[in-house]
C-alpha cells in the first residue's frame, strides 16, 4: 500500500527544512521605494550652491582649515560646529566651535578680526598658539572655552574679555599670580571654570554676585574660603578641591541658599563640619574627603531630603555614624573609610555595608580597625553593598539532606549483599 501523497509532501517539506535551516527573518529587507535616498545621492551633495555667509567670513574659515563648499550655517562639518544669524544680503558667525585642529591651523588675527560677530567661541583640541584678539571681537565674545588648548595663556589675556558671561579653561597652562588677575573686571560672569591650569595665589576678595558656577578645582590655589564666595546667594556649583586651600569651613555657607553641588575635597581643610550646612536644604553633592576634618559627624545630614552623594572619607572625623540604614540606602554613594576613631552602631546599621570603619562598642568607641575586605571597598562607588541573604540562603540549601558519599556506600553495599544472597540462591537450585 502506498502513502499518501499528502504525507509525502510533508516528510518531503520536513527533509528539506531540515537539511537547509534558513533563518527567513535574518534576510535584509528588500528596499522600499518610498524610502529616503542616501546622502550621496542627495540633491544638496552635488550642488554647488554658493555659501550665504559674509564672503570675509568665508575666507577666514578657510584659514581655519574649515571647508566651505557647503553652507557653514546650515551644514556645519563633523568637528566644527557654526551657528550663524539670519541678516541679509550675507549671514554672520555667531557660533564656533572649532575641535581635533590640524597642526598647521594658525588663529590669525585678520581672521579673527573678520569673525568678530562671534558671541561663542570654543577651542578643543587646539594646541595652537594664542594670539591677540581684535577689540572688535573682544566686545562681542559673551562665551569662551578652551580645552586642552592653546600652549599657554596669561591671566592678563584672559582679563580682556570683559563681557563674557561664560568662561571655561581648563587642561591649559593659566600664568597669573591669582585667580584676581582674570576676573577683576568681568562683571558679567555667570559661570566660572578654570581647572587643572596651574593657577597659584589665593581666591579672590571680591566676586560678581551673578556667579551661579565656579570651578577652580586642580590647581595649586592657597589660603581660605574667603566671604565674598559665601555672599553669593546665587551660586548653585562650587568646586575647590585638589588644591592646597586650609583653615576651617566658613559658618557663613549656610548663606548659600541656592547652593546644590559642593565639593572640597583634597585640601587642608580643618575644624568641624559646621552647622550652618543644615540650610542648604537644596544640596545633592557633598564631597568632603581627604581633608583634616575633626569632630563627629553632624546629624543633621540625615535630615538634608535631596543628598544623594555624600564623601567624608579620609578626615579624622570621630565618634558614632549617627546614621540609620534608612538613610543609607537612599543614597547613591556614601563612604567614610580613613577615618580611624570613627564606628558604627552594629545594632543599627549592618556590617555587610563595608563601610570601610569598625563597630562601636558600649562606650562609641572602635572595637578594632577596619578589615581589610571592607576597607578595600574606598575605592568604589559606593561605600556599602547592598546585597541580599539570597546567596546565603542558597549555599545553606545545598546542606540539607544526605550526604552523596554515605549515599553511594550504602547503595554499593546492598548490591553486594544482594549479589551473594543470589548466588547463595543459585547453588542450592543446582543441587
Amino acid at each position: 500500500m502506498k502513502p499518501p501523497f499528502s504525507l509525502l509532501l510533508t516528510l518531503h517539506f520536513l527533509f528539506f527544512f531540515f537539511l537547509f535551516p534558513t533563518n527567513i527573518t535574518s534576510l535584509p529587507p528588500t528596499p522600499s521605494p518610498t524610502s529616503s535616498p542616501s546622502p550621496s545621492s542627495s540633491p544638496s551633495s552635488t550642488s554647488t550652491s554658493t555659501s550665504t555667509l559674509d564672503p570675509k567670513q568665508v575666507i577666514a574659515l578657510q584659514s581655519l582649515d574649515i571647508p566651505t563648499s557647503k553652507d557653514p550655517c546650515s551644514q556645519p562639518s563633523y568637528h566644527n560646529a557654526t551657528l550663524c544669524d539670519s541678516f541679509k544680503p550675507f549671514r554672520h558667525l555667531i557660533s564656533l566651535s572649532l575641535s581635533n585642529c590640524s597642526t598647521y591651523v594658525a588663529l590669525s588675527f585678520t581672521a579673527l578680526k573678520s569673525l568678530s560677530t562671534l558671541q561663542s567661541l570654543q577651542l578643543l583640541n587646539c594646541p595652537v598658539a594664542p594670539i591677540r584678539f581684535p577689540p572688535e571681537l573682544i566686545a562681542s565674545l559673551r562665551s569662551f572655552t578652551c580645552i586642552n588648548s592653546l600652549h599657554k595663556v596669561t591671566g592678563v589675556w584672559l582679563s580682556q574679555l570683559e563681557n563674557l558671561t561664560d568662561l571655561t579653561v581648563s587642561n591649559v597652562q593659566v600664568t597669573a599670580s591669582g585667580p584676581y588677575v582674570i576676573l577683576g573686571h568681568m562683571n558679567k560672569l555667570k559661570s566660572l571654570t578654570i581647572s587643572h591650569a596651574n593657577l597659584t595665589g589665593a581666591l579672590p576678595g571680591h566676586i560678581h554676585s551673578n556667579l551661579t558656577h565656579i570651578d577652580f578645582s586642580g590647581n595649586h590655589l592657597k589660603g581660605t574660603i574667603p566671604t565674598s564666595i559665601t555672599r553669593l546667594d546665587g551660586l548653585e556649583i562650587l568646586n575647590l578641591s585638589s588644591n592646597a586651600l586650609g583653615g576651617e569651613i566658613p559658618a557663613s555657607f549656610g548663606d548659600l541658599v541656592s547652593l546644590k553641588n559642593l565639593s572640597l575635597a583634597s585640601n587642608s581643610f580643618s575644624g568641624s563640619i559646621p552647622d550652618s550646612i543644615s540650610a542648604l536644604s537644596g544640596l545633592v553633592h557633598m564631597d568632603l574627603s581627604s581633608n583634616q576634618l575633626n569632630g563627629s559627624i553632624p546629624k543633621f545630614i540625615s535630615q538634608m531630603k535631596s543628598l544623594k552623594y555624600l564623601n567624608l572619607a579620609n578626615n579624622n572625623l570621630r565618634g558614632v555614624v549617627p546614621f540609620n540604614l534608612t538613610f543609607i540606602k537612599r543614597l547613591a554613594v556614601f563612604k567614610v573609610g580613613g577615618n580611624s576613631n570613627l564606628c558604627y552602631n552594629h545594632s543599627v546599621v549592618s556590617s555587610k555595608l563595608k563601610l570601610g570603619i569598625s563597630p562601636c562598642d558600649k562606650y562609641g568607641m572602635p572595637v578594632s580597625p577596619p578589615t581589610k575586605d571592607s576597607s578595600a571597598d574606598d575605592s568604589s562607588d559606593s561605600d556599602y553593598d547592598d546585597s541580599d541573604e539570597d546567596g546565603n540562603k542558597h549555599k545553606k540549601e545545598h546542606h540539607h539532606g544526605p550526604n552523596k558519599f554515605v549515599l553511594g556506600v550504602a547503595i554499593a553495599l546492598s548490591s553486594i549483599v544482594f549479589l551473594i544472597v543470589f548466588l547463595i540462591v543459585c547453588s542450592k537450585c543446582c543441587r
